[in-house]
């Protein structure tokens, strides 16, 4: 299916208005705020998440010695990663612009009607530029130890070939974004949307990352591969994770119609300020604030 046929306002459904209240459209224009919240947390991700990598997975790490199976630093790895973006999305950063921190995330709320172009330019644009800020900071800091990891670039594992790589990437990063598009299109389950994002991710690291390195993030790939001068397979995370998230829009349309997002923030508490994301004000408690002062 098209990814244009995707594109909606949830707001245009009467049953969907009579359920939720009236919908307020995504807002263009110059968004500074929220885009800098976007390249400051995505910053933050990939440096705090590749520095997990380093600690693990790094040549004479005492993690490394100190737990020796693969399999359980994966997972602890994975945890931490997780972790991390966990902790920025409900951090007053990732509130103030719903903590998308990936181009993926970005694009499946575009094709659900809840970003305007405007934002979708601004935020994946911050996204791209505070990926190469995290991983230039790891190279900075880790030196050495972030070199025996190639510092934290993606690639397929022994004996992936890169068009199956970039098959795994789209269906993990689907499986990642069906679980955002669900948790939030009910006020009851919203606010638990960063430790159902914390669980997948953490597990698809653990059982993923020997076929692909786990990226379902076209930034957090793009840093380091830039920083590091390695863009070999490079396309497989450009665009395995966006065809991935094309795929769950396409999957809650046709599988779950009655299921809409409620708001493109990935945490949401009662009376949280606007922002200029698209959002049914009501059934998220938002703060009563004119939407042009967010």
């Amino acid at each position: 299916m098209p990814a244009l046929a995707l594109r909606s306002d949830p707001g245009a459904s009467a049953p969907t208005v009579a359920r939720h209240g009236s919908w307020v459209p995504a807002r263009g224009g110059l968004h500074a705020g929220a885009w800098a919240a976007e390249l400051v947390g995505t910053a933050i991700l990939v440096f705090g998440g590749l520095s997990a990598v380093v600690l693990d997975f790094s040549a004479g790490s005492p993690i490394a010695a100190a737990i020796p199976s693969a399999s359980a630093r994966l997972l602890l790895t994975g945890a931490l990663f997780a972790g991390t973006g966990a902790i920025v999305t409900v951090s007053p950063i990732g509130r103030r612009s719903g903590a998308h921190l990936n181009p993926a995330v970005t694009l499946a709320f575009w094709l659900t009607g809840h970003v305007h172009p405007h934002d979708f330019a601004g935020y994946v644009g911050g996204q791209l530029a505070g990926a190469l800020a995290g991983a230039a900071a790891l190279v900075a800091v880790w030196g050495g130890a972030a070199a025996s990891v190639h510092d934290g670039v993606t690639q397929p594992g022994a004996g992936i070939g890169q068009p199956e790589a970039a098959a795994i990437e789209a269906l993990m990063t689907a499986a990642l974004v069906l679980t955002i598009l669900l948790f939030v299109s009910d006020a009851r389950t919203m606010r638990w949307t960063p430790a159902a994002v914390w669980a997948v991710v953490t597990l698809l690291v653990w059982q993923g990352a020997p076929f692909t390195g786990t990226s379902l993030n076209p930034a957090r790939s793009l840093g380091p591969a830039l920083v590091g001068a390695n863009v070999h397979a490079l396309w497989v995370y450009l665009v395995g994770p966006p065809a991935g998230a094309v795929l769950a829009v396409a999957l809650q349309r046709l599988v779950l119609p009655g299921v809409v997002p409620l708001t493109a923030k990935l945490f949401h508490l009662a009376g949280d300020r606007p922002t200029t994301l698209g959002h049914f004000p009501g059934a998220i408690g938002e703060a009563a604030v004119d939407q042009a002062a967010a």
